[in-house]
């Protein structure tokens, strides 16, 4: 029997390796020709790594899924600006790649052994594709966003290397965009820095070459969500796309405590059913004083029931994670908690995945990261848009363009220093919630929808469970 060895190579990050995770563990359940080993990179401000890669060891059959540390570098830590980490950080890893890599393929020269099949890099770690041309292995790229935005980031390449367009042209432009993975035109005011900001051109250059190169991407969605995204990707050149979402953890939230969780379902199993809105804005997402103020005002005049996961933004020019408050009526307006407390309740980090799968949770404000977009809709909860940072607001758009959403901002933006462009007024933001609550209303519709096709596809006669079926089959081709 053939058997396949594959290289996983993940983002540096928890939320990127938590999806990768899962998608090895697709891998695994569906074909016993199949082996992988991680290695794991870590940043040196992120603790969360190891305790999630230790609890992961007996949940997959023996032998077959391996966890390999990579050891850190002086330099890790000397350069937290994200151009600087994307590049010297993953360029610092490489000799331990190729070390870790060189040790398999010697253990694995038994006749019975697995054989190196392909690299699967995370969408940041690209240029590892280099170590796997030094094996003689391709490479395929897991991309931990959703098909329209590969299918922009690609496009933009084709602008410039087709029409000679610059594309930090577009960020002061009013001239919406045709970009085939969009069913509509595309604002310029949803684009990422990645793709418009000067100081983002030669890595967004090279990042597009990189994914062109690519033996196929595997994408974190399914064909019923972006079917015209996916659609797109016909006849266009581009490498082969398997979209096998949405590739979610469901087995519960891997940051907060057994006591927090407790807590807070506790708390919702006294609601409505449907009643409450859920305000949280990733990993990352925290506001100065005072917009924390304007939604604490906007919240108290809605009069809707919530659970607002209310973190302190890191300190200015760093790239550290937020941090719990330690008391919060320093930061919210004079007597609101006592004033908001039979309807409402603050937490610091939150079981995300249990909140959003609670009867009791009618409405989602989110900042829009994908994985969060994809919990979201696996789970029915309409989302209220406001987007942070990254590719956010072009998801914002997607989710407004599908009709699963409404929009508190789509263009709201705070760049990886926590420097933001605007404060949104209690107004707006009262508003979009009260629309986001609307009972027997359109988007909840089709969110409820939405939520039973995201399950369907991962069953056998799924798109998604079809498009895993047919990389499995690529994989064993190749050895």
């Amino acid at each position: 029997m053939k058997r396949a060895e594959l290289v996983f190579v993940p983002a540096p990050g928890i939320s990127h390796l938590v999806s990768t995770v899962e998608f090895a563990r697709l891998l695994i359940n569906r074909d016993e020709r199949l082996s992988i080993t991680f290695l794991v990179m870590k940043r040196p401000f992120d603790t969360k790594v190891d305790a999630y890669t230790q609890s992961l060891t007996s949940s997959f059959a023996a032998g077959r899924v391996r966890f390999i540390d990579l050891p850190g570098h002086k330099s890790d830590g000397d350069k937290p600006h994200p151009r600087s980490f994307f590049t010297t950080f993953i360029e610092n890893k490489k000799p331990h790649v190729r070390e870790e890599v060189s040790k398999l393929t010697e253990s694995n020269s038994g006749p019975d052994s697995p054989r190196l099949a392909a690299f699967v890099v995370d969408m940041f770690c690209t240029t590892m594709s280099e170590v796997a041309n030094e094996f003689g292995v391709p490479t395929f790229v897991f991309f931990t966003s959703g098909a329209a935005f590969l299918g922009l980031v690609l496009h933009t390449n084709t602008l410039r290397e087709r029409d000679n367009v610059d594309s930090t042209e577009f960020k002061d432009s009013d001239t919406e965009l045709e970009i085939p993975s969009f069913a509509n035109p595309v604002p310029p005011k949803v684009l990422p820095a990645l793709l418009t900001d000067k100081e983002w051109t030669s890595f967004a250059v090279n990042y597009e070459k990189s994914l062109k190169a690519a033996k196929g991407i595997i994408v974190n969605s399914f064909e019923e969500l972006e079917s015209h995204a996916i659609h797109s990707f016909s006849d266009s050149g581009y490498p082969i796309i398997y979209p096998v979402g949405p590739v979610l953890s469901l087995k519960g939230d891997y940051e907060s405590g057994s006591h927090v969780k407790d807590d807070v379902i506790k708390w919702l199993d006294d609601q409505p059913e449907s009643s409450v809105v859920f305000l949280c804005f990733g990993s990352r997402g925290a506001f100065d004083g005072d917009q924390v103020i304007e939604i604490a005002r906007a919240l108290e005049e809605s009069g809707v029931r919530f659970l607002w996961a209310l973190r302190k933004p890191p300190p200015k020019g760093t790239m550290a994670a937020p941090t719990v408050y330690d008391n919060l009526e320093e930061i919210l307006p004079e007597g609101f908690l006592d004033r908001t407390a039979q309807i409402g309740k603050i937490i610091g980090w939150a079981p995300q995945l249990e909140i959003l799968a609670h009867r009791a949770v009618g409405g989602f404000v989110s900042h829009c990261g994908w994985n969060s977009t994809l919990e979201s809709i696996y789970f029915g909860v309409p989302i209220a848009t406001w987007p942070l940072y990254a590719e956010q607001q072009l998801n914002a758009f997607l989710i407004l363009e599908l009709g699963l959403g409404v929009e508190i901002a789509m263009d709201f933006r705070v760049d990886f220093m926590s420097e933001r462009n605007v404060v949104l007024g209690s107004e707006k933001i009262v508003k979009g919630i009260k629309d986001l609550m609307v009972e027997e209303s359109e988007i909840r519709k089709k969110s409820k929808e939405m939520s039973e096709k995201s399950r369907s596809t991962l069953a056998q006669g799924g798109c998604s469970y079809s498009y895993l079926g047919k990389f499995i089959d690529d994989i064993l081709c190749l050895i």
